[in-house]
């Protein structure tokens, strides 16, 4: 059974900056073909960042390209660096997983067949 530990979420004012950290528990998955998604209230869960195509390429989502930076581990860990934090920011991060990450949009919720327990995110004044 894998597993995806969070951690480093948290309350921080506009402009301010949080980082954090997914390790999975297993060898089955690598932090070639992690990422993030992150729901915000009564909204859909969406893509934030991830690696694709095997680790060889890195994806943003629009809203935070420029501010996120999404990083890695030889191994298992997978970190979401974010600054310039907004309000719009604010919800709850899950961590994702998925064995092989060659094919298929990398937004596509349904291909990541591992998520971990969520971490909040909120940014307010």
């Amino acid at each position: 059974q894998v597993q995806l530990v969070e951690s480093g979420g948290g309350s921080v004012q506009p402009g301010g900056s949080l980082r954090l950290s997914c390790t999975a528990s297993t060898y089955s998955v690598s932090s070639n073909c992690m990422g993030w998604f992150r729901q915000a209230p009564e909204k859909e869960r969406e893509a934030v960042a991830a690696f694709y195509r095997g680790g060889s390429e890195i994806r943003y989502s629009d809203s935070v390209k420029g501010r996120f930076t999404i990083s890695r581990d030889a191994a298992q860990t997978v970190y979401l660096q974010m600054d310039n934090l907004k309000p719009d920011d604010t919800g709850v991060y899950y961590c994702v997983a998925r064995p092989s990450c060659y094919a298929g949009s990398w937004t596509n919720k349904s291909l990541y067949g591992y998520w971990g327990q969520g971490t909040q995110v909120t940014v307010s004044s």
